[in-house]
């Protein structure tokens, strides 16, 4: 299954906020349902680990439990919730001491199509788990959760040029494997990523 654009973005009635909030767990549940998928696919995509996500899935549905009280309608719901689940994966990055490891930025590269538009979905697979952690997030967070330079670079305490250039070369490296004669045609506009399956 692919996507087009953040798979946070669901609805969630305010009837079922407010009785998560009043502690009711069965409406915990519906929520817990409805954001598993996405929430796990945001950290495998961060993480490019099956069981670190499960593990940072979990970690941030036990934040939202805890912090629903705060959540006071300043935002979309959906938002919210992926801000905490980015911020539990970034944590688990960060943990890994993979942030420095990742690509060094002495250019700037302008942004390029993603070489995902006709991709295979199994090559596109190993060829995003080929791809440093850090410049693997950055392309998620850039082209599926919708997130700007500017805010990518606060997310993970980097420069926006810095942002700007993992998009810029990760797409040229995933262009390279997935297609090494069509690295240098130039494309459409970004057309989707993988959806993991939900986890087990």
């Amino acid at each position: 299954m692919v996507v087009t654009a953040s798979s946070f973005q669901l609805e969630v009635p305010q009837s079922l906020i407010d009785r998560a909030k009043a502690g009711e767990l069965g409406a915990f549940e519906q929520i817990y349902r409805r954001f598993e998928r996405p929430a796990y696919t945001l950290a495998l995509r961060t993480l490019g680990d099956a069981e670190a996500a499960r593990d940072a899935m979990q970690d941030a549905m036990l934040k939202v439990f805890q912090r629903i009280g705060q959540y006071r309608n300043e935002a979309p719901f959906w938002a919210w919730l992926r801000q905490i689940a980015l911020n539990q994966a970034l944590m688990r990055l960060r943990r890994t001491r993979r942030f420095d490891s990742d690509m060094d930025v002495d250019t700037i590269v302008d942004d390029v199509a993603p070489a995902w538009v006709r991709a295979d979905s199994l090559a596109l697979e190993r060829a995003l788990g080929e791809l440093p952690a850090l410049t693997r997030s950055v392309l998620w967070l850039y082209h599926v959760e919708g997130y700007s330079h500017p805010e990518i670079a606060d997310l993970v305490g980097k420069t926006t040029s810095f942002s700007k250039s993992q998009v810029a070369r990760g797409t040229a490296r995933l262009r390279a494997m997935l297609d090494p004669q069509a690295s240098s045609i130039q494309t459409g506009s970004p057309a989707c990523l993988i959806q993991m399956p939900q986890p087990g």
